[in-house]
């Protein structure tokens, strides 16, 4: 990829902005470092998809990474909403911290919803901005064209145009820049491999910045977006956030180099080491939740007459570690003090551990589960 050209600063009058070149055309790998590490991230993608076949109920699973990827990725861009605070109900989550747990709302819903609307609609610009319009509905975000890109100049970094540190391209290039991005990853008579394919266009699309707010939110989730898109993993399981948050300040610096000195190499093997080592931490949960599993049930059972109602609670804890007595009732149907009686035995399982400290309105963790997605 020596002969990348990232684009040209263009001079708008009181300040320069960006023009990327199009990434829509034939590309030489020549770098066998970068070989070697697309072949180790194939082969850990593939290991990671492959307990989409062979875990049972694995969709009562995912809920939990998407959780943790809606809670890492909206942390990179300054939400203070942990994982525990993003499990709770509206009403339990403090006045000052209800921005943030919007946010990572709706970052959970956006994905939900743009991974059924792959069966209807293809991996294009128009799922992006349908998946950014839920992204920004009803939080800080709402006044800045939710679902429609960017009809005026934007930046990043500083208190204005003047001192910004990167000024994207001008507004009228925006659905040109992103046509050819959706060219790109449909052009079939040129071979890209895919994971190469997402990660130029999670540069790419960071460098556009095509909508005035959510641009790193929606660029990250466009990646097991398309992964999935393409087959190459059967369910959403494949999320990078937590490593570019780990590593923020060499995920920034690799975007920039790339729009420095065209080094879109180094950029390249940034984002495979990630994929790598993400497969691999994911790999590593699902032998950790599988284990934690096949305990789990074992104390269920020995619940006797109580254990069919435990099993029912352990099935809604995989998706949601979280719950009340209120909540309990209704996924049984028994009575209220039957309830309490079920939370009382889970809690001596150490299955349940209560953590409000209170007399009322006790709620309870699976904490065991939860940690494993901290």
């Amino acid at each position: 990829m020596k002969e990348f050209k990232a684009g040209t600063y263009v001079n708008q009058g009181y300040y320069k902005s960006f023009q990327p070149n199009p990434i829509n055309r034939e590309w030489q790998i020549e770098d066998m470092e970068l070989v070697s590490l697309l072949s180790k991230a194939d082969r850990q993608l593939g290991r990671l998809d492959m307990y989409s076949e062979y875990v049972p109920n694995i969709d009562l699973f995912i809920s939990m990474h998407v959780l943790k990827e809606a809670t890492q990725s909206s942390k990179i861009e300054g939400t203070q909403t942990n994982i525990e605070e993003a499990l709770l109900e509206k009403e339990d989550v403090p006045l000052d911290k209800r921005d943030d747990w919007e946010e990572v709302q709706n970052y959970s819903e956006a994905m939900n919803w743009a991974i059924a609307e792959l069966d209807n609609l293809p991996f294009s610009s128009r799922l992006i901005r349908n998946t950014h319009k839920i992204l920004l509905q009803g939080v800080r975000g709402e006044q800045k064209l939710p679902g429609e890109f960017r009809t005026s100049q934007n930046w990043i970094g500083g208190a204005s145009i003047n001192d910004a540190t990167f000024i994207p391209p001008t507004h009228q290039t925006v659905p040109e820049f992103m046509g050819d991005i959706e060219s790109f990853l449909h052009n079939e008579e040129v071979y890209f491999p895919e994971l190469m394919k997402i990660g130029l266009v999670h540069y790419q699309f960071e460098t556009i910045h095509p909508f005035l707010d959510g641009n790193g939110r929606v660029g990250r989730l466009m990646i097991p977006l398309y992964l999935v898109s393409r087959g190459i993993l059967k369910r959403p399981i494949l999320y990078l956030s937590d490593f570019f948050e780990k590593n923020r300040k060499l995920y920034y610096d690799n975007l920039t180099v790339v729009r420095d000195t065209n080094d879109i190499t180094q950029w390249m093997k940034f984002f495979l080491v990630g994929v790598i080592e993400t497969a691999k931490n994911g790999i590593d949960t699902f032998d950790q939740v599988l284990k934690l599993q096949k305990t789990a049930e074992a104390k269920v059972q020995s619940l006797g007459s109580r254990a069919a109602n435990g099993q029912k609670v352990l099935n809604y804890l995989y998706k949601k570690p979280y719950l009340n007595a209120e909540i309990v009732k209704e996924i049984t149907g028994i009575s209220m003090p039957s309830c309490y009686k079920l939370i009382s035995d889970l809690e001596e399982l150490e299955i349940l551990n209560e953590f409000t400290g209170g007399q009322r309105g006790r709620a309870y963790l699976f904490k065991d589960y939860l940690n494993l997605f901290r």
